[in-house]
């Protein structure tokens, strides 16, 4: 378990990217805890079927493109941080993003390299592809949404270079709605685009849902997490992944322990780093996510982040 190398220009301010301003990374937090993504990078082409009490996700995979991963995500949690700092600008923001294709790359940790850029092609035709249905949101009705993580997404390619020019990404009515309504997204640490397992993306995303700041953290059983995962493994085999998740211990902002409870199940718990002890060895100062004066992370000090030349996001 490990965290990805940052690009070497990882902290370069350039041309296309605000120099010296950023903001904070937004999740959509309904996404955060439940089963919506292969946690592989292996083609997953089994579907995730979830039920928790009343709860209940379905997620289907495309046969030719496979079920979107967890490294897709990152598109989608671009995309949430680009609609909230629209709405703390005050402006109305659009489902459809419009941005250059470096850009979002950057954002969001990657190289740029000709590979890269046929990665996201391929993340977004599987994000564009893959079936979910959910109840999540139902406010206790017999109500149901369905809907591709994408409704679409275009490139725009100069015809003499080859190159990419810009993209657009268009998102679905369920996922809009839940990063603009109130008390919608949470923010994470810059550096979980850095971690390199789908296990360890997870487990902190739940780590962040459920845990967040408080002072006792939160708590889970190996079952639990499971259950909660859709991991397409055995249990065992899902169980000796969260052990090394732990014994590593290299989630951003969250110290992870495991213990056992009276039954003898395996406990997983979370704390943040600021509620620990301050002579503890790993105890953090809590960040105040903000404008920061930094280069690194997304990139958005103005509207030209998510602008083609001329245009503005949303137009």
């Amino acid at each position: 378990m490990a965290r990805r190398v940052p690009p070497r220009d990882d902290h370069q301010p350039d041309l296309f990217a605000a120099s010296f301003s950023d903001i904070p990374v937004r999740d959509q937090r309904d996404t955060m805890e439940r089963p919506f993504f292969s946690l592989a990078k292996k083609p997953r082409l089994d579907p995730i079927e979830y039920k928790v009490g009343n709860v209940w996700v379905e997620v289907s995979p495309n046969p030719q493109f496979g079920m979107a991963t967890i490294w897709d995500a990152d598109i989608l949690i671009w995309a949430s941080t680009q609609i909230t700092e629209t709405l703390d600008r005050g402006d109305k923001p659009a489902k459809t993003i419009r941005f250059h294709p470096y850009n979002l790359l950057r954002s969001i940790r990657r190289t740029t390299g000709g590979a890269d850029y046929m990665r996201l092609r391929a993340a977004l035709e599987r994000l564009t592809h893959t079936a979910v249905r959910t109840n999540i949101r139902s406010d206790g009705r017999k109500k149901f949404a369905s809907f591709h993580w994408l409704e679409s997404w275009t490139e725009t390619i100069d015809e003499r270079s080859g190159e990419p020019t810009g993209m657009t990404i268009t998102l679905p009515d369920w996922l809009y709605d839940g990063i603009v309504q109130r008390g919608g997204v949470l923010t994470i640490h810059e550096d979980y685009f850095l971690l390199t397992g789908g296990i360890e993306r997870w487990v902190y995303r739940v780590a962040r849902k459920h845990a967040g700041r408080q002072q006792t953290g939160w708590s889970f059983t190996m079952r639990q997490l499971y259950e909660k995962s859709g991991s397409a493994a055995r249990f065992s085999d899902f169980a000796i992944d969260i052990r090394r998740v732990v014994k590593a211990n290299q989630l951003p902002e969250y110290e992870v322990s495991m213990d056992r409870n009276a039954d003898g199940d395996e406990v997983v718990r979370f704390v943040h780093r600021s509620r620990l002890s301050m002579d503890h060895p790993r105890s953090e100062l809590p960040r105040f996510p903000g404008r920061r004066q930094t280069p690194r992370g997304i990139f958005a000090g103005s509207r030209r982040f998510n602008s083609l030349p001329g245009k503005e996001s949303g137009d």
